[in-house]
C-alpha cells in the first residue's frame, strides 16, 4: 500500500512538472508572436516614414522614374547612381535607429509586373513593402524592405532567460526522477536489511539456544552419569558452533569483500578441481536429502587465474542453493564447455524455480526470493550476491534462467588462461 501511495505521488509530481514544462514553452510561442508582431509593426513603420520622405524628394524620384523608364530589371533600385542609393540608404538607417530597429536589411524598388520573380528570393515573409506616392504614382512602383534575418532577430529579442527557464524545468525534472528513484532504492534496501537482521536474529538465536540447552542438560546431574548422553549433548554444542561460526563468517567475509579487505590469491588451476572441492563440501547435505549431481564436462580448456578457496564458496553457494530450493530428492546438472575466450560453467536444477519479478533482484545483497510454501529455507540473501562479487572479481559473468515450478540454471562465464 505504501509502494503504491510512493508510485502515486512521483506520478502526480511528474505530471505537474510536465504541465508547468508545457505551459513555459506555449508561453515562449505566444511571446515569440508578440515580438513578431512588434517587429512587423517596426519594419511597417520604417518602409513606411522612408517611403514618404523618398516620394516627397522630387530630385530622386526623377532618377528613380528615368531607370523604371529604361528597362525591365526586376529591382530598379540596383540601377540607381551612388547618391540615390546612398540617399534612400541614409533614410532607412535613420528611421531604424529612430525606431529602436538594429537589423541587417536590404531594399528594392519594383515593378508590379516582376514581383513574383523577387518572391522567389524565398523571402516572402521577411519582406515588405509600401507603394512610392506623388512622382512614382503612375508607374506604380513599390519599395521594399527585406529583412533576412528576422527569426534570428526575435530569438535574440526574446533573450536567454526564456529557453534558460525551459532547461531549469528540464532539470529540476530529471533531478525529482533521479532523487525519487534514488530514494525507492534506498527504501528497498532498507527493507532488505530490516529483513536481514530479522533473519540474522533468528539464524542466531537458534543455534545459540540449542547450545544454551544442550549446556544445560550436561550440567544435570543425571545426565553427567550417562555418558552417551554426554557425549550427544556435546556434538550438538559442537554441530551448533559450527554453524554459528559459518554464519558470523559469511556476514563478515561478504561485508569485508566488499570493502577489498579479502586478498585474491589468484594462481593458475584446473576447474575440474573446484568442481570436485564442492563435491566434497556439499556430500553430507547432498546425502541427508538423497540429492545426486550429473557431470557432463565438456569443457576441453578448464584452466584460469583464480582464487580456489573463493571459487570452490561461490560454486558450493549455487550448489546448495540447487539443494535447498528441491521440494524432493534434488537432482542437479554440472556441465562446462568452451567458447573461443571463456570457459562456460552451468548449474541447473529442477528445483522450484523463480518467478520472473524476481529474477534481476536475485543477485542484490539481502534480498531473498518469497519461497511461498517452503518454509524451512534458511539464509542471509547474501550468497547469490556473494557468488556474483566472486565471478566479477574473476572477470567473468552470471546470469539466470529461471522457471516458476521447472528450476532454475546459472551460466558463468570465466576468462580462460
Amino acid at each position: 500500500m505504501k509502494t503504491t501511495r510512493t508510485y502515486l505521488f512521483i506520478a502526480i509530481s511528474s505530471i505537474a512538472l510536465l504541465v508547468l514544462l508545457i505551459i513555459q514553452v506555449n508561453w515562449i510561442v505566444q511571446t515569440a508572436k508578440t515580438k513578431e508582431d512588434l517587429f512587423n509593426e517596426k519594419a511597417n513603420m520604417v518602409l513606411a516614414r522612408t517611403a514618404d520622405a523618398l516620394s516627397s524628394d522630387k530630385e530622386a524620384c526623377s532618377a528613380i522614374g528615368a531607370c523604371a523608364e529604361k528597362g525591365d530589371s526586376p529591382d530598379i533600385a540596383a540601377k540607381l547612381g551612388k547618391s540615390e542609393v546612398h540617399k534612400i540608404d541614409s533614410l532607412f538607417n535613420y528611421y531604424m535607429k529612430f525606431y529602436n530597429f538594429h537589423i541587417e536589411y536590404s531594399f528594392q524598388i519594383v515593378k508590379p509586373g516582376l514581383t513574383e520573380e523577387i518572391n522567389q528570393w524565398g523571402l516572402k515573409n521577411n519582406t515588405y513593402e509600401k507603394p512610392l506616392e506623388v512622382l512614382l504614382n503612375k508607374a506604380g512602383l513599390e519599395l521594399k524592405l527585406v529583412l533576412p534575418d528576422k527569426k534570428q532577430f526575435i530569438v535574440a529579442e526574446m533573450g536567454p532567460l526564456f529557453i534558460t527557464s525551459v532547461i531549469l524545468i528540464l532539470i529540476v525534472l530529471i533531478m525529482f526522477w533521479r532523487t525519487s528513484f534514488s530514494l525507492m532504492r534506498e527504501k528497498r534496501l532498507s527493507e532488505h536489511t530490516t529483513e536481514f537482521l530479522n533473519n540474522m536474529t533468528h539464524e542466531f538465536k537458534t543455534p545459540l539456544t540449542n547450545i544454551a540447552l544442550a549446556t544445560k542438560m550436561i550440567s544435570n546431574d543425571n545426565v553427567k552419569k550417562q555418558e552417551e548422553k554426554v557425549k550427544y549433548y556435546t556434538g550438538i554444542i559442537l554441530e551448533e558452533n559450527e554453524k554459528l561460526k559459518l554464519q558470523v563468517e559469511q556476514v563478515l567475509g561478504m561485508a569485508a569483500l566488499e570493502r577489498g579487505e579479502i586478498p585474491f590469491r589468484k594462481v593458475e588451476l584446473r576447474f575440474s578441481e573446484i568442481i570436485e572441492g564442492c563435491l566434497k563440501s556439499i556430500a553430507m547435505q547432498l546425502e541427508n536429502r538423497h540429492g545426486k549431481v550429473k557431470l557432463n564436462l565438456k569443457a576441453k580448456r578448464d584452466i584460469l587465474l583464480g582464487d580456489k578457496v573463493h571459487l570452490i564458496n561461490a560454486l558450493s553457494n549455487l550448489i546448495e542453493n540447487a539443494i535447498k530450493y528441491s521440494t524432493d530428492n534434488p537432482e542437479i546438472l554440472i556441465e562446462t564447455y568452451n567458447t573461443d575466450r571463456n570457459l562456460v560453467i552451468v548449474i541447473s536444477d529442477k528445483g522450484i524455480g523463480i518467478e520472473k519479478v524476481y529474477q534481476k533482484r536475485v543477485f542484490d545483497k539481502f534480498f531473498r526470493v518469497p519461497t511461498g510454501d517452503v518454509h524451512n529455507v534458511k539464509g542471509f540473501g547474501l550468497g547469490l550476491a556473494y557468488v556474483k562479487k566472486i565471478v566479477e572479481l574473476h572477470g567473468g559473468t552470471i546470469e539466470l534462467e529461471s522457471e516458476k515450478g521447472k528450476g532454475s540454471t546459472f551460466t558463468i562465464a570465466l576468462p580462460n588462461a
